[in-house]
């Protein structure tokens, strides 16, 4: 059984006074630089780990016997598109919040 809330818990929802000081409107920068800052990691997330399973790929010669034709190359494009999303989604912050920063910095001059 759960014990009843003593009545002297202050529910206070306004966010704290130091806080608020230190940040002041920056959250709101942020709330709107949001979206662009996941477009940003996204395509140059995308753009490298396509690049790079591109150029992997280009090293394999096709197979004698098991090649699939123009329907494997269709699925493997596929294929690397959506390995390429996973990749950016896993890790590709490392690589595109240091870009998202000098592009912020230059958008700012």
């Amino acid at each position: 059984m759960i014990p009843p809330l003593p009545s002297q818990v202050s529910v206070n929802v306004e966010p704290p006074r130091l806080l608020t000081e230190k940040v002041g409107s920056q959250p709101a920068s942020d709330a709107v630089d949001a979206p662009l800052k996941e477009a940003f990691s996204d395509f140059v997330g995308q753009t490298f780990f396509g690049e790079l399973i591109k150029s992997m790929r280009a090293t394999q010669k096709p197979a004698a016997y098991f090649d699939g034709g123009r329907a494997e190359e269709i699925f493997r494009g596929q294929f690397d598109q959506v390995l390429a999303e996973e990749l950016s989604d896993a890790s590709g912050e490392q690589i595109a919040d240091p870009m998202y920063e000098l592009f912020m910095l230059k958008r700012q001059q």
